[in-house]
């Protein structure tokens, strides 16, 4: 697979030139949603109309990372002439990445793409490290393929007008590549004000996240091995996703993310030792600012069930990656359903519900 180029931008609309210019392409289209169409697109919209770009808009939110949705971004290449020659440019957040990303990795089996994430979400986990894909069958991300952009531009100025809510998302992957990474940087993301948001320090702390994806990454491009890292948080995290999917109150990644985070940190400190100091300081934190995902122990059987469909899972076992300190990566740990349930009521517990 080969390698993408992160730009940390310092001039979109200069960078974004010469990323086309390194791509060569016989036709431009740009995919936006209804959102980013209206907020970020009018920021390259200049850059774009020199090269005629044809715009494609899907609808917004995660509702919308879906076949039918896919199935529109085709049916417009297609109508608009799009060849194996052609570039689409993905301006959104991860639901735009994700979806574009695949919609380009699947259309006349592979044209280009460019991402430029606009949330915090999107830069330092959708549109980096080559993941794409779709929700499908109510599983998060059920089909995909791995198809790296050739470039994904990071302008962090979009984070000036992002809501606390699609903040926290994206911060809650930050903290799990502090969790994998090492301590210092760990305890910097938990010490971060995010009350008083220091932007130019933010740009330090996503430039080093996107760092850490891509240093996995770069080992491990298929998630055959130690790219399984990135999953931390996520086994549990996608089951919560799924089920607010199923009971239609859907919650944000990140957030999700969050709370799994809280029940994988437990299985970390109860099979591999992770210190209850560091647990409990990072679940403190999750807590002030996450809320709490309420649900009754009469779904932990649905939630075990989510859990079985995890794309890490062999032979029917559901396997974790989990932590024995912060930086120290065990990856392929099975639990079995008594555990995950013991760690579904601490989740309960310590979370107040």
């Amino acid at each position: 697979m080969k390698k993408q180029e992160v730009i940390l931008c310092e001039n979109l609309s200069a960078d974004l030139r010469r990323a086309l210019s390194a791509c060569p392409h016989d036709r431009l289209f740009v995919l936006t949603d209804e959102h980013t169409r209206q907020l970020c697109l009018p920021l390259v919209s200049e850059t774009l109309a020199s090269e005629e770009a044809i715009e494609i808009c899907i609808g917004a939110e995660d509702t919308h990372k879906t076949l039918e949705t896919l199935a529109t971004v085709w049916t417009e290449l297609s109508t608009q002439g799009a060849t194996r020659h052609s570039l689409l440019v993905n301006l959104g957040g991860g639901m735009v990445t994700d979806l574009g990303g695949f919609a380009a990795a699947t259309f006349k089996r592979g044209i280009a793409y460019i991402n430029i994430p606009t949330t915090l979400l999107a830069m330092v986990d959708a549109a980096v490290g080559g993941k794409t894909g779709i929700n499908f069958n109510g599983l998060k991300n059920e089909i995909g393929a791995f198809a790296p952009a050739d470039s994904v531009l990071i302008e962090t100025d979009f984070l000036r007008t992002l809501d606390d809510r699609n903040f926290f998302s994206g911060y809650a992957e930050m903290l799990k590549h502090g969790l994998i990474s090492d301590t210092e940087h760990w305890a910097e993301l938990l010490a971060f004000d995010t009350e008083h948001i220091d932007y130019v320090h933010l740009k330090q702390l996503v430039g080093r996240s996107v760092e850490e994806k891509e240093k996995v990454v770069e080992q491990d491009p298929q998630e055959h091995g130690i790219r399984k890292a990135l999953n931390f948080g996520h086994t549990v995290g996608h089951a919560f996703e799924s089920l607010a999917l199923a009971q239609r109150r859907p919650v944000l990644h990140g957030y999700a993310v969050a709370w799994g985070m809280v029940c994988e940190l437990y299985l970390s400190h109860r099979l591999t030792a992770f210190p209850k100091e560091k647990m409990r300081q990072t679940v403190r934190f999750i807590k002030a600012n996450y809320g709490t995902f309420f649900f009754h122990c009469k779904h932990y059987d649905a939630l075990y069930d989510y859990m079985t469909h995890d794309k890490k899972n062999t032979a029917g076992s559901i396997n974790f990656t989990l932590l024995t300190e912060v930086g120290d990566i065990r990856i392929d740990q099975t639990v079995g359903r008594e555990l995950i349930f013991e760690a579904l009521d601490f989740y309960r517990d310590c979370m107040g519900i």
